[in-house]
């Protein structure tokens, strides 16, 4: 129904986009496989990445992710592996979410961005992430604001938008004040840490030396019970060699057309 819903109810867009999500499972496995948050690669990418989904909806019923770095001094870390945890949380909304939301809202917070950080992001790496969260998932993307904005982000959009259809591109507010967010947000669904009413943002977990935020904790806490579930998901994929006609590559669903010109960044 999630899948039907986001398609519009039209049948045929929601069964080319069920095939979309299975097959990616099988041809981009760097995102879809060893999906074991208590692994040490995982562990490490939550430290220092919060991408938690915020309770609570806008008054338009959309639901509201927020993405941010925690320390500009620490090392990018493993990209594909960051994206993989996007998608595991995907996975465990579309299970979770049975009534559905409006849409999604995400709010980008680029305090820690860097230049050394956008390097590691490769035109081949975002265009197989943004192919696989639009064309393999019922995501209904209505805003993405940026936050706390520098020089650097006006380069990474321009990065990332020849990869974006027109509607998506017109989707993306910058906030030079927090305080044009909440024309968009409600603050009392926001953490403390962006002047919302939701409560304090941090907790202490784990060691002494770590700090999470308490929605952040609360989810990988539900992606470590999930890992059976997605211990199952594993063998769930398409069999490209049973497929009718020509089997799909990473090549043609992924090949990078035209050409990028050279970035600079200082």
């Amino acid at each position: 129904m999630t899948f039907l819903r986001g398609c519009k109810f039209s049948l045929e867009k929601c069964k080319r986009k069920l095939d979309m999500y299975f097959t990616m499972r099988a041809i981009v496995p760097e995102f879809f496989s060893n999906r074991d948050i208590t692994r040490p690669a995982l562990q490490e990418i939550v430290k220092l990445v919060h991408l938690p989904p915020l309770p609570g909806l806008t008054h338009k019923g959309c639901r509201v992710i927020v993405m941010r770095g925690v320390d500009k001094d620490v090392p990018t870390p493993n990209i594909p592996e960051a994206m993989k945890i996007v998608f595991m949380i995907g996975d465990v909304r579309l299970k979770e979410e049975e009534h559905g939301v409006a849409g999604d809202v995400y709010i980008l917070d680029a305090a820690v961005a860097t230049p050394i950080h956008f390097a590691k992001f490769t035109p081949p790496i975002v265009k197989k992430f943004l192919v696989c969260a639009m064309e393999a998932y019922p995501v209904k993307l209505k805003e993405v604001h940026v936050i706390n904005i520098s020089p650097l982000v006006d380069t990474i959009l321009n990065f990332v938008k020849p990869f974006l259809k027109e509607k998506i591109r017109n989707r993306i507010f910058m906030h030079s004040d927090i305080k044009t967010l909440y024309d968009y947000v409600p603050r009392e669904i926001l953490p403390a840490e962006y002047g919302g009413d939701a409560g304090p943002i941090q907790n202490i977990h784990g060691t002494k030396r770590l700090h999470f935020i308490y929605f952040q904790y609360k989810w990988m806490k539900k992606l470590e019970e999930y890992g059976p579930w997605f211990a199952e998901q594993e063998a769930l994929k398409t069999n490209e060699a049973l497929r009718p006609g020509k089997p799909k590559t990473q090549d043609d669903l992924f090949g990078l057309d035209g050409s990028f010109r050279q970035l600079s960044i200082d």
